[in-house]
């Protein structure tokens, strides 16, 4: 079998794996107050894009939240042309923005709780403790992703450990175990297609212990895609004493992920994702309902993204 067939072929078994494999334990996934990066709202997926007229030149914000209206950052020229801004590309050594503080998970006094189910850890888990930059230097659009962990009553925990772990922007996961802590249920072969840089690599995988805030913040860059899945990023969460509390995943809004896979020079040339997420055939992400699990973003001054949600346990 060839390397091209064989990733066909890994990327068919996971999306048959993906819908066998749902866990029963219940995830919070929360809003605390009315309209933070995790409230349950509606799916329109619209985009309004930002302009201004007159002859100087005016750069606005880019934000994206769970409703999935994206509003592209824009610039308007001397000559009243309106042109979106580029997105960053390359290392997360270009991050030049502060992480946001804690009023980013916040717009009101009510906790507002969303009752979903976990979803699937995947054939792809292997345990790693790389710290904030978990991108081991590769290039694609960098990141901040910012979360922070509560109780059901919306209080910080901490001392809880989060791990995230997502593919590369050819949707191939890392494979060096040999520093794992938990490696047991890894498909080797299968997750990373025998590639021989995913290998000998740990990349896009991490954990960090949340702080007094409830917080952990990653460096890392937007994920890939591969066949049947839409771009999605894999969290576990664990208390102190090591048990899992829960384990699920993070998405991004259509409207996005087309924009970064036909425009970013990291990823156009793989094209537009086959699945999305309006399309309800992702084999993880329930068909209504998907916007609990996606992710808030916005893109920096210095161009690079950042994505961020509450994870909300009981």
């Amino acid at each position: 079998m060839t390397k091209q067939a064989g990733l066909l072929e890994r990327r068919r078994i996971l999306k048959m794996l993906g819908g066998g494999m749902l866990l029963s334990s219940p995830l919070l996934l929360s809003a605390c107050g009315g309209g933070s990066a995790s409230t349950t709202v509606s799916s329109s997926g619209t985009d309004s894009s930002s302009a201004t007229t007159g002859t100087t030149t005016t750069t606005a914000a880019s934000t994206t939240t769970d409703s999935s209206t994206t509003t592209t950052t824009s610039t308007t020229t001397s000559s009243g042309t309106t042109t979106a801004a580029k997105w960053a590309a390359g290392t997360t050594g270009l991050i030049t923005a502060a992480y946001p503080g804690d009023s980013i998970f916040e717009s009101g006094n009510t906790c507002t709780i969303s009752l979903t189910e976990t979803t699937t850890e995947g054939p792809c888990y292997f345990g790693v403790n790389t710290g904030e930059d978990i991108s081991s230097g590769l290039s694609g659009l960098p990141m901040q992703l910012c979360l922070k962990l509560v109780d059901m009553y919306c209080q910080p925990l901490a001392g809880y450990q989060i791990e995230v772990w997502h593919c590369d922007n050819r949707g191939i996961y890392s494979g060096d175990t040999s520093k794992s802590f938990d490696s047991s249920r890894f498909a080797g072969s299968f997750c990373t297609n025998n590639d021989s840089a995913s290998l000998a690599s740990t990349w896009y995988r991490g954990m960090l212990t949340t702080d007094s805030s409830g917080r952990v913040n990653f460096k890392t860059c937007f994920p890939g895609w591969y066949r049947g899945r839409t771009i999605h990023i894999h969290f576990a969460v664990s208390d102190s004493a090591g048990n899992s509390r829960v384990i699920s995943q993070f998405c991004f809004a259509d409207t996005l992920t087309k924009e970064i896979c036909t425009t970013h020079e990291y990823y156009s040339s793989r094209g537009e994702q086959d699945t999305t997420l309006a399309g309800g055939r992702d084999s993880v992400f329930p068909r209504s309902g998907y916007e609990s699990f996606m992710l808030a973003t916005q893109q920096n001054a210095d161009g690079t993204m950042l994505a961020y949600h509450t994870i909300q346990i009981a």
